[in-house]
């Protein structure tokens, strides 16, 4: 009964709290320590050489040839005395303002970088100090881990236990890389403004305290724009913490730029351009200290004949429109080549410009973005709509002028062919059945499409336009060559590499790359494209590209007043596309794909493929041949004369079945060439092409029409044709067919497309 009568005892609230707490910190404080033991099983020994000394990467060839040794940087290291205090005090704004606070880690700033990095839901800011970052340089790979954050403090630590703050400040300014090729202070310096680091004014000093955030993204030469607005926030971080005053900031925010590069002070190595993006390549995997002193063993696909016979060709002032140089003393207009085996990825060859000047400077092989104009047909328009629509080189398109919801596209020539294949079409490289193919396929449909090889679009910024190289953000001579390569490959995109294999300076292997394919479309798409793109040379617009019995593809691009000019062509073995244009976009009169491109082009490949024994692409199966109207893209039929036959190749399953009844017979009037009336003395009978619409007089084949009026010569004026269907004569502008004006469909393959 006692025992019945005992109370309860309740639980406490507080005390629950306060065990949930207990227990909370103990397996917070048992993880920390599991991930700090982690973290320091294979932390990299602390060496202070480290700091100072290094041991060069070596880069061969695909022949296993040394090609140079990368680690000899353009570097003049300097003593902290020598650098202006205001220089010193715009990278503590701008990196660590408590560095002569702190014993090498901020938890402030760590603190910090947790908030918004939780509220932006990812990594927004490092909160690493200069001591953290010199550790993390010297002797760590770049990889965003809590693993790597808790190593870096660790030797950071080490630093400061080392060296006084001086000496890391110092270090840390003679090691970071300040983009073009420079390592450490004085040889930005001297690469931005050719001048002593001493004599660097407060607006310089704190455009260079921004560079080693993101030295590409702010490179005052490549983005100037970017350049100054980041600029403009390390003078505010500097008047924000009382460097200097407002008024000090401010007026070093009008200044301009004043750049005045200076040549390249490192040492020269061969094939710079194919150096410097492996280089790039491997720094942002491995990171600048491993690359440049941790004595690396790099294996590329370079093929330094082919390497050679470019950079010659681009070398060649003959090869080039009249050219000049700007006021910064840059040959213009610039040219930039890629060489891919399209089996299997590997760049054996890529030069990013007609001289080299800056150590990891501008590369147009692989930075720039630019209109590829005609060059991205096969991409975005007719590959699509030979994978999706069934069309073929003999499927039929009408150039006529035509209009998309205020858009109406112009050919280069301003002619307009009427009825024509899509052979004739793309090897002639005629504008308006490209944008009509696009339509028929979708935009949407197309941009999925070219998105497999690798390309970027903008939403909302691009429209039919991009069937004529209308790209809101551009493409890159190496992107280019890629998507070429899939054709060259029967579909199959392989992604591009320069390197096959990198190991420690002891032989372990860090990474073998293989190559990573994926088929974008069928064999029987690409090699229908490639069948088109021969033509294109054989007789259409890149007939300088030529190389004898040998089998080319290729293709030309010229953009708007010919800013960039480009061809991109392939045989069975290699792939090349070459590009010219000016760094910052102009006109070059008169200029177009198939001249200086294609020559260089052919001036390349002949010599590459020097002894290399003729052989044809590969037919998949699948690829049938049959014989079409040319006019109608249908089955010859009774009215169809032989010499408007054309044989072409299809897809298995795309053959017409339909047989031609677009020609009619029909009788005109000898006097005013219309339909022919009762009255009309004199007639005459011809076979003629019916169309359920009107086209203007200038079309080509306008004459083998049927006409859409009757004669009004001889008492009849009726506007009925003989069918008895009303006919849609000529208006003042340009006719439209029947139906929705903006709709501009298109007929079911095989039937004639306006």
């Amino acid at each position: 009964m006692a025992s019945q009568n005992r109370k309860r005892k309740r639980l406490n609230p507080w005390r629950l709290a306060l065990l949930i707490l207990l227990l909370s910190f103990f397996t917070l404080t048992v993880s920390a320590c599991g991930m700090v033991v982690y973290s320091l099983k294979d932390i990299p020994a602390f060496d202070p050489n480290q700091l100072e000394g290094s041991f060069s990467t070596l880069l061969y060839d695909k022949n296993g040839q040394i090609i140079t040794e990368i680690g000899l940087q353009n570097r003049i290291p300097v003593k902290l005395s020598a650098i202006p205090l205001e220089v010193q005090n715009a990278f503590l704004a701008a990196e660590d303002v408590r560095f002569y606070e702190h014993i090498g880690v901020d938890p402030r700033a760590i603190a910090r970088a947790l908030y918004h990095n939780l509220r932006g839901g990812g990594i927004q800011e490092g909160g690493s100090t200069i001591t953290q970052q010199l550790a993390k340089n010297c002797f760590l790979t770049p990889e965003q881990t809590l693993k790597r954050k808790i190593q870096e403090a660790i030797l950071a630590l080490e630093i400061e236990r080392h060296y006084r703050k001086q000496e890391i400040l110092e270090l840390y300014l003679n090691h970071i890389y300040f983009g073009e090729g420079a390592y450490g202070i004085q040889a930005a310096a001297k690469t931005y403004f050719d001048k002593d680091v001493s004599e660097l004014t407060l607006s310089e000093g704190a455009l260079l305290a921004g560079l080693p955030k993101a030295p590409s993204l702010y490179s005052p030469i490549r983005n100037p724009e970017a350049a100054i607005n980041r600029r403009n926030v390390v003078l505010d971080s500097m008047a924000r913490y009382g460097f200097i005053t407002a008024a000090e900031a401010q007026a070093a925010k009008a200044e301009p730029l004043n750049l005045k590069p200076g040549k390249a002070t490192g040492k020269k190595y061969p094939h710079p351009y194919f150096v410097d993006y492996v280089t790039d390549e491997l720094v942002e995997k491995y990171g600048v200290n491993q690359v440049f002193r941790g004595g690396l063993k790099v294996y590329t696909t370079l093929d330094p004949r082919i390497q050679e016979i470019a950079e010659q060709a681009l070398a060649d002032p003959k090869n080039f429109p009249p050219s000049h140089r700007d006021a910064a003393g840059q040959l213009e207009p610039q040219g930039a080549v890629v060489v891919i085996d399209p089996h299997t990825g590997q760049i054996r060859a890529l030069v990013g410009g007609r001289e080299y000047t800056h150590q990891r400077g501008l590369n147009r092989a692989t930075d720039i973005h630019r209109q590829p104009g005609s060059a991205f047909k096969p991409i975005i328009a007719y590959a699509p709509a030979i994978e999706y629509l069934g069309y073929g080189p003999a499927t039929v398109v009408d150039d006529v002028p035509v209009q998309f919801s205020g858009y109406q596209p112009k050919n280069y020539d301003g002619q307009y062919r009427g009825l024509i294949p899509l052979r004739t079409a793309l090897t002639y490289s005629i504008n308006i059945p490209a944008v009509k193919l696009l339509n028929s396929v979708g935009l949407q449909k197309a941009i999925d499409f070219a998105s497999r090889f690798g390309f970027e679009f903008s939403p909302g910024n691009e429209g039919l336009s991009l069937a004529l190289g209308g790209l809101h953000k551009g493409v890159t001579p190496l992107q280019m060559a890629q998507a070429y390569a899939a054709f060259a490959n029967q579909g199959v995109y392989v992604t591009p590499t320069a390197i096959t294999r990198v190991e420690t300076r002891n032989g372990i292997v860090l990474d073998e790359f293989k190559p990573k394919m994926v088929r974008v479309m069928k064999p029987t798409t690409a090699y229908l494209i490639t069948d088109m793109l021969r033509s294109a040379v054989e007789y259409g617009t890149g007939t300088r590209a030529r190389l004898g019995s040998r089998p080319v593809a290729g293709k030309t691009g010229t953009t708007d007043d010919s800013k960039d000019i480009w061809f991109c062509g392939y045989t069975p073995e290699l792939v090349a596309v070459v590009w010219i244009g000016h760094d910052i976009p102009r006109e070059m009169p008169r200029e177009y794909g198939g001249r200086y491109p294609a020559m260089i082009w052919h001036q390349i490949m002949s010599k590459a493929l020097q002894g290399t024994p003729l052989q044809n692409f590969a037919r998949p199966p699948g690829i049938v041949v049959a014989t079409v109207d040319k006019k109608s893209g249908l089955l010859p039929g009774p009215l169809t004369p032989p010499n408007e036959q054309v044989t072409d190749l299809f897809a298995a399953g795309t053959v017409p079945t339909k047989v031609d009844d677009t020609r009619v017979l029909v009788e005109i009037c000898a006097a005013s060439g219309l339909l022919a009336t009762e009255n009309c003395p004199e007639r005459i009978t011809k076979v003629l092409i019916k169309c359920p619409y009107s086209v203007p007089p200038f079309v080509k084949d306008y004459a083998e029409r049927v006409p859409t009026e009757r004669c009004n010569l001889h008492g009849s004026t009726a506007s009925q044709d003989t069918t008895g269907q009303p006919v849609y004569g000529e208006e003042p502008g340009i006719p439209v067919p029947p139906g929705n004006p903006e709709a501009n469909t298109f007929p079911p393959f095989g039937q004639v497309t306006q």
